[in-house]
């Protein structure tokens, strides 16, 4: 194809299905067009350009060795496309049958618009705010950062930075779109260049739209055609940390663009440092509430014993105070980290008393080096007893609490369509007997449609889908009939009000597509690499002997540098990076992986790094991650030590 209407620029990793049923909607939505489409491929796990290649032949694919982001992997889609616009689109996500048309008719008609992007909408049919935003701007990102756009949601002054003021069904020029839907005039890109490398994921379409505001080009929202973004399903099936990732791209924007606001500056930074903190509460909300019912449990078992042996909560005497409350609560937090308690896992009773029984022994043993402080080994026994007691009944009720909303959180289901596809998605799901799914009924799209070969109840028609939602409490519709197409299903979402009923499209049985819509609606996650770097203890012990080992030998162990390392004034400035946290004393030989650090020393430098492949590295670096223990770091510094020998 010499001269397409639309290069299409897709990068992927790790979502085939959805990759598979994007490809599929884009051939719907051609029509007349010219299009080219190109898959960057950032080095997925799943097989995804094995499986798809061969099912879309006109459908360039380009492999890369490793995951270098989404902005420079859709840079690698701009150099070889040759399409007059490009198209960035996210691999979850759906088009219309119009979509290209009426975003191409557009820019055709529009000349001063580089830029444009269109609705986008969740699964569920509500809108998302991101497709069209203001730039963060010191203010903007003032209010957005310390809640004042969400108090305010309809003010132009509190709400620049998502613009919830405006309406989401007129069509105007705006600051910022979104990168799952990026509609581009190639001018822009041979004017401006493409994305800046700087940023992995997220801040990317923000600073791309911002160049070519300064460049003189407008961005446009287009509200007269929609797509579904399943959003986040990359970062679901990976090891990447999202929220890192997000606030670190902010932090980048500021910086390029608007640091000579030194104050707003340094303000901005602390806003990101405190959302981040917050984000990672509210992630792990249960685990933080387990810790601190923990701690609260045991301080009040320490009174309460104290009471019972001596007369009085606090019977010690007055140094004691509040020495022995921060040590038994240090302890008991170290011990339930070293047996996975913590940040790891589902809290169990297990772990718990096997953690307090080391609390046990640890503060037994530091009373014999502390004898001021050995009061009353009873006291000690019973603080333990009952902290035990009060960890079991917290983890108890959260079981209890978990199954009971389990129950109310039902996914009643159901299909639109009564068709072959609908029986084999319900064979499907009835015999994994998935969990918390239960499928209510059929509705039918034609009239004469009225039975069934399955013992499966037909609910009504779709013209009274919104009636038939709301009376059976329906929370996840599968639509499976042939002649619903694209927009139909953006219309049918958007006019439900009955709120997060979340659709999915199945007009025909694939395998790899009903199989993730079963998973989706059965509350089975999809498969994530697994890898021991990331537990949370190994984190702590590694950060805590980075921090001693850097510390040591830039100072007492100065002459070790010299003997072990052949530039010792470079491996200085690592070891301060070891120290700062930027780097690790044992990581990996690259930054193939989107975690873990660089190190001064990794698997790969126990041999010859020149004498191996890139793939072998690679491969030395992934085993690293996956089998990952503070006793394989010592392994790899002996080994280094003693490799020319």
């Amino acid at each position: 194809m010499d001269s397409p209407d639309i290069s299409i620029i897709i990068v992927n990793y790790n979502v085939k299905d959805f990759l598979y049923q994007c490809l599929k909607s884009i051939f719907e939505s051609s029509h007349s067009l010219k299009i080219e489409t190109i898959v960057v491929d950032n080095n997925s796990s799943d097989g995804s350009v094995d499986f798809l290649e061969p099912l879309f032949p006109n459908v360039q694919f380009i492999r890369l060795k490793e995951n270098i982001g989404f902005g420079k992997a859709n840079n690698i889609g701009f150099e070889i496309a040759k399409g007059k616009y490009f198209l960035l689109l996210n691999p979850d996500t759906v088009i219309g049958e119009k979509t290209l048309q009426t975003m191409f008719e557009f820019m055709e008609n529009h000349s001063e618009v580089g830029i444009s992007g269109c609705k986008v909408l969740n699964p569920d049919g509500t809108f998302q705010l991101a497709c069209r935003r203001g730039f963060p701007t010191p203010w903007a990102s003032f209010c957005k950062l310390f809640g004042l756009q969400k108090i305010f949601p309809k003010s132009k002054l509190f709400a620049q930075y998502n613009q919830t003021f405006r309406s989401i069904d007129e069509t105007y020029y705006i600051d910022s779109i979104m990168g799952a839907f990026m509609f581009i005039r190639r001018e822009v890109i041979e004017q401006i260049g493409g994305f800046n490398p700087d940023y992995f994921m997220y801040g990317e379409d923000i600073d791309l739209c911002y160049r070519s505001s300064k460049a003189g080009w407008k961005t446009a929202y287009v509200h007269s055609t929609s797509i579904f973004h399943y959003k986040g399903e990359s970062t679901k099936r990976s090891s990447i940390d999202e929220i890192k990732h997000f606030y670190e791209a902010m932090e980048i924007f500021a910086r390029k663009h608007y640091s000579k606001f030194i104050w707003f500056y340094y303000l901005l930074k602390v806003g990101i440092y405190l959302r981040s903190l917050l984000a990672y509460f509210n992630k792990n909300i249960r685990q933080f509430l387990i810790i601190i019912l923990d701690l609260i449990a045991i301080n009040i078992s320490l009174m309460v014993a104290t009471k019972i042996r001596f007369g009085e909560f606090l019977n010690f005497p007055d140094y004691a105070y509040p020495t022995v409350f921060i040590v038994i609560s240090l302890v008991l937090f170290l011990s339930m980290v070293l047996v996975g308690e913590y940040f790891e896992s589902k809290p169990t009773i297990r772990r718990a008393v096997f953690g307090l029984m080391i609390t046990f022994f640890f503060v037994s043993s530091l009373t014999y080096f502390f004898k001021e402080y050995a009061f009353s080994r009873g006291v000690l026994l019973m603080t333990i007893g009952f902290s035990v007691i009060m960890s079991v009944a917290f983890r108890m009720f959260f079981s209890i609490y978990d199954k009971t909303k389990g129950k109310e959180s039902e996914r009643r289901i159901a299909i639109v369509g009564i068709n072959q596809q609908s029986e084999n998605l319900i064979n499907s799901l009835q015999t994994i007997e998935a969990r918390n799914a239960k499928i209510v009924g059929l509705i039918a799209v034609n009239p004469e449609e009225k039975t069934c070969s399955l013992k499966i109840p037909i609910l009504g028609n779709i013209s009274f889908l919104d009636k038939i939602l709301k009376e059976h409490k329906i929370k996840e519709v599968i639509i499976t009939d042939q002649s619903i197409s694209n927009s139909d299903l953006v219309k049918i979402a958007t006019n439900v009000s009955l709120p997060a009923v979340r659709f999915h499209l199945a007009k025909e049985y694939e395998e790899l597509l009903a199989s993730r819509i079963i998973n989706e609606i059965s509350g089975y996650e999809t498969a994530i690499p697994f890898y021991q770097y990331k537990i949370f203890r190994n984190v702590l012990l590694k950060r805590i002997f980075d921090i001693f080992i850097s510390f040591f030998l830039l100072t007492i162990g100065i002459p070790i540098v010299y003997l072990l390392f052949e530039n010792p004034r470079e491996t200085f400035n690592k070891l301060w990076s070891v120290f700062i946290g930027k780097l690790s004393f044992v990581g990996l030989y690259d930054n193939s992986f989107s975690i873990g650090k660089q190190g001064i020393i990794s698997l790969v430098q126990i041999s010859n790094p020149e004498r191996l492949s890139d793939e072998t590295k690679k491969n030395l670096d992934r085993y690293y991650l996956e089998h990952y223990s503070f006793y394989l770091d010592i392994e790899i510094i002996l080994k280094f030590i003693t490799r020319f020998k």
